[in-house]
């Protein structure tokens, strides 16, 4: 059967797009070249909270089993998800954003380019994600100060950022560029970039230059001096001239 008799004439797919068993998609979306969608996903969720009508899906997307998506969402190319993730509306993704099983963004999020969400990661309405961040998994974005309450500050984490497990970080609350929140950390306070945050509450304790790789010695930070998985050459090789010696 072709896709446009299974879903309808407003929904548009490029070619080279494959859809798994039971999946739903709405009216509006639109789903980019040699995308894959697994079984038992609803792409395009229709809510009165969507900025846009429909959903923009950019090509070579993957997205696995049970995943669902509302509408007024656009994701740029090569997204990747685990099973079971939930994305709201109003989400605006770019290049290469991967998101891991069970995590789940609450909507009016600004996300850049190669973030890396890991499994069971809460991002709370309103925050915005930088290019390069690593969010590991049960890390917590919140963005109300006095719950219950109509006033939302969402988190913002800036570029090359990594938050280990586990974290938290509470409403309005800046994480700098290239920074390290540590595991089970509580961030009350910014982050200043380049800082290592630890603890509960969070206190910066020094430089991300002051971390060392176990096995050689050398600098751990910034990351992209020596881990490159997954990124374009390109990019890589701009890294390694950044950093040559």
């Amino acid at each position: 059967m072709r896709h446009e008799d299974r879903f309808g004439p407003d929904v548009k797919i490029e070619d080279d797009v494959t859809i798994g068993e039971y999946t739903i998609i709405h009216p509006g979306t639109r789903i980019g070249r040699g995308s894959r969608i697994g079984a038992f996903c609803e792409l395009g969720v229709v809510t009165d909270s969507a900025t846009q009508k429909g959903l923009r899906i950019g090509p070579n997307a993957l997205i696995r089993s049970h995943s669902v998506f509302y509408e007024g969402s656009t994701f740029g190319p090569n997204l990747r998800t685990g099973h079971r993730v939930t994305v709201r509306e109003n989400t605006i993704a770019g290049d290469t954003l991967q998101i891991g099983t069970l995590s789940d963004i609450q909507g009016h999020c600004k996300i850049g380019d190669h973030v890396r969400l890991h499994s069971n990661v809460h991002i709370g309405q309103a925050a915005t994600i930088g290019d390069f961040v690593f969010i590991f998994p049960y890390v917590v974005l919140t963005n109300d100060a006095a719950p219950p309450s109509d006033r939302l500050e969402g988190v913002t984490i800036g570029r090359y950022a990594v938050v280990a497990t586990m974290s938290t970080i509470l409403p309005g609350v800046t994480v700098g560029e290239g920074a390290l929140v540590g595991a089970m950390t509580l961030v009350r306070e910014n982050v200043s970039a380049d800082t290592i945050c630890v603890g509960v509450p969070g206190k910066m304790i020094g430089a991300t230059s002051r971390i060392t790789l176990k096995h050689n010695g050398q600098p751990a930070y910034p990351w992209r001096r020596h881990f490159h998985r997954g990124y374009p050459e390109s990019m890589v090789a701009e890294w390694k001239r950044e950093f040559a010696e």
